[in-house]
């Protein structure tokens, strides 16, 4: 089995049962997205199985440790790079807008390989949640623009469709309200 077909298999067999939120559909299906928008632009196969595993030590009982025992320390490194750390069970004493501005911090220092994965990331959860819940979304759409400016140096092209992506929520959002 080729690795990528590999980090597939792994991902949705890690997140198993799990549903998207607003879709209902099976989680896997937004790294395959994430796969197929970073696809559009200049990637590797690290990119492609760390793509496909963004979600799995964040949202499953994987670790680290086993994406590397199975993927090799590149994928894992990425993988890392891409697992959110301010987390509410690790910093319960600060609130979601301190964490994401540390989030966007110590994104700022992540590898432009890791951003561009991270912009895929971003262009295909910010439609979904601008559309099927405008209440989160008046915090989250303001979370991805500030960590908009710490991508920058990821793939320019996926940037300028995530800063798309953004512009069009913020006036979705804006009509919303009226």
């Amino acid at each position: 089995m080729e690795i990528e077909e590999k980090a597939l298999f792994f991902a949705t067999e890690a997140h198993g049962t799990q549903r998207r939120k607003y879709k209902n559909e099976p989680y896997i299906e937004h790294p395959k997205r994430v796969v197929e928008i970073l696809k559009t632009v200049p990637h590797n196969s690290a990119m492609v199985c760390a793509a496909y595993l963004h979600d799995v030590v964040e949202d499953t009982p994987i670790t680290l440790a086993e994406i590397e025992d199975n993927f090799g320390p590149d994928v894992a490194k990425l993988v890392d790079e891409l697992t959110d750390e301010y987390i509410k069970e690790s910093y319960p004493s600060l609130n979601r807008k301190k964490r994401k501005q540390k989030e966007v911090e110590r994104q700022k220092l992540i590898s432009n390989t890791a951003k561009t994965i991270k912009l895929a990331d971003i262009i295909d959860n910010t439609p979904d949640i601008s559309k099927n819940d405008p209440q989160f979304a008046q915090r989250y759409i303001p979370e991805m623009a500030s960590l908009l400016q710490a991508l920058k140096g990821g793939d320019p092209n996926l940037w300028e469709r995530a800063k798309y992506e953004i512009d069009l929520a913020k006036k979705r959002l804006g009509n919303s309200k009226k």
